[in-house]
């Protein structure tokens, strides 16, 4: 939130979509603060667009967005893009859908640091997954078996973004003690469209 107050202290004015809040923190923060706040979730028996008939929880995949072209000002994921299994098409779809001057405020545990991006796993063209590392998961606020880590990223995001979605990313970081910020992985990157 630290960062959405410094770069965008309007954000309550903002139209703003979030890809699988965890229900906590900024999530709830920005749910009850903001005018045109939205939320999805990725439920793999679920058309894409529609509502989940029992969550009553909109589902979409950030590989393929149902939402119209320059619709968001601000797109956020919290520890989201580490699970994607096609992260160019993701960033794709982020930068087709924000607005000029849009942002992807975003977090994502920064496992290879300074060390290349490397992928865990990969979707097959019959649909499979194939492991190229020992499977690991992360919580997930829809599933108790949690999500599949698909990427160990490094700090090369920056430039795959640019290269995949023409996004001009920056990375920032907060180690703030008096705010309680100090962590491994205290990484946040803005990903802003021109």
């Amino acid at each position: 939130m630290r960062v959405i107050d410094l770069y965008y202290p309007k954000y309550r004015n903002l139209n703003i979509h979030e890809s699988s809040p965890a229900g906590r923190g900024v999530s709830i923060k920005l749910s009850q603060q903001c005018k045109a706040y939205s939320y999805s979730h990725f439920f793999l028996d679920v058309p894409m667009g529609s509502t989940h008939p029992v969550r009553n929880e909109r589902c979409e995949s950030l590989e393929a967005l149902t939402f119209a072209d320059a619709t968001f000002d601000l797109i956020i994921t919290q520890d989201v893009m580490e699970h994607v299994l096609d992260s160019a098409a993701a960033f794709r779809e982020i930068a087709r859908v924000l607005k000029p001057g849009g942002a992807h405020v975003f977090t994502v545990p920064m496992v290879n640091k300074c060390s290349p991006t490397s992928r865990r796993a990969e979707r097959q063209p019959d649909g499979s997954i194939l492991h190229l590392a020992e499977p690991s998961f992360h919580g997930n606020p829809i599933d108790s078996r949690g999500s599949l880590v698909t990427v160990d990223w490094g700090y090369d995001i920056i430039e795959f973004i640019r290269e995949e979605s023409g996004l001009s990313t920056h990375m920032i970081t907060i180690d703030e003690i008096e705010r309680g910020i100090r962590a491994e992985f205290i990484e946040v990157l803005v990903s802003v469209r021109r």
